[in-house]
């Protein structure tokens, strides 16, 4: 995939890259395919000194991804593509990635099925049974520039009212004697969570939720701490009693693609466990 970049003033290749977000892993990984940096069409070392208009040009090799099955899944949806990156909107109760336990139902094996064996650069990896937005970026260098912009908006009920908006900011650790679980601790890493409540009912509320952070685990933790876990989320004390997973869901993406450096805002629905619950409310 090539990226072209016109230089305005005197400079070295490599400076220049890096300011235009080609990072030295990338510039690493270009230098092992012949011609992949260019200067004005022509093959260029990174301690080439730019003119101005002097065009610079990275060509990506095409990845393939030959360790993933390629298997297509009806339940997914495309709900954005353009030349750089795809949004798909992941179902619950998927995994993002292949394990030893899941190697064939996973968002990334349907992503090398679409995408002829892609590589699966997920932005925004989503746990197993939390579902919505999902942006997959089609190269390494489209990869660093979308992260880079990248904005979430997630829904989540919870048990119980808390309150009509707030903010969370409380540190968040591995919890002792578990790889997966996280906890609330003093010495843990900075964690900041920003909700407001939509709608809500005698048990339940909807919350809109952002993240100026992004801790593993975090709204979950979070809510659960001030005593309010997600309904179906029964690591953090949350009752399956009207959800078999926990209740979350991230409905909207807010990123600059780098196809033109195009402003996108993508929803995803809400899924039809959580809509259930939702009708029941005010």
């Amino acid at each position: 995939m090539l990226h072209t970049f016109k230089a305005q003033k005197p400079c070295r290749l490599s400076d220049f890259l890096a300011r235009n977000g080609v990072s030295r892993s990338l510039v690493c990984y270009l230098k092992q395919h012949e011609g992949a940096i260019t200067v004005n069409g022509k093959p260029a070392h990174t301690d080439y000194h730019l003119s101005p208009g002097d065009i610079a040009g990275i060509d990506e090799p095409a990845e393939r991804s030959d360790d993933i099955l390629p298997v297509k899944s009806d339940l997914v949806t495309v709900l954005y593509e353009d030349r750089e990156v795809i949004v798909l909107d992941k179902p619950p109760f998927m995994p993002s990635h292949p394990s030893a336990r899941h190697h064939d139902d996973t968002l990334a094996n349907h992503y090398a099925c679409i995408s002829g064996g892609g590589v699966f650069h997920c932005i925004n990896r989503l746990d197993r049974d939390t579902s919505g937005c999902c942006l997959i970026a089609k190269s390494r260098y489209s990869a660093a520039l979308a992260a880079k912009t990248v904005r979430k908006t997630y829904y989540a009920i919870c048990e119980g009212d808390p309150g009509s908006e707030g903010v969370i900011e409380i540190p968040i650790r591995r919890k002792g004697g578990s790889v997966i679980e996280r906890e609330c601790a003093p010495d843990g890493q900075y964690a900041k969570t920003i909700f407001k409540t939509l709608k809500r009912n005698e048990r339940y509320s909807l919350c809109e939720v952002t993240l100026e952070t992004g801790r593993t685990h975090q709204i979950r933790v979070h809510f659960s701490h001030t005593g309010h876990p997600l309904a179906g989320d029964d690591m953090y004390g949350g009752s399956l009693l009207d959800i078999p997973r926990q209740a979350l869901h991230c409905g909207r993406l807010k990123f600059v693609s780098p196809d033109e450096n195009v402003d996108v805002c993508i929803e995803a629905p809400l899924p039809e466990d959580m809509l259930g619950l939702v009708r029941t409310f005010r």
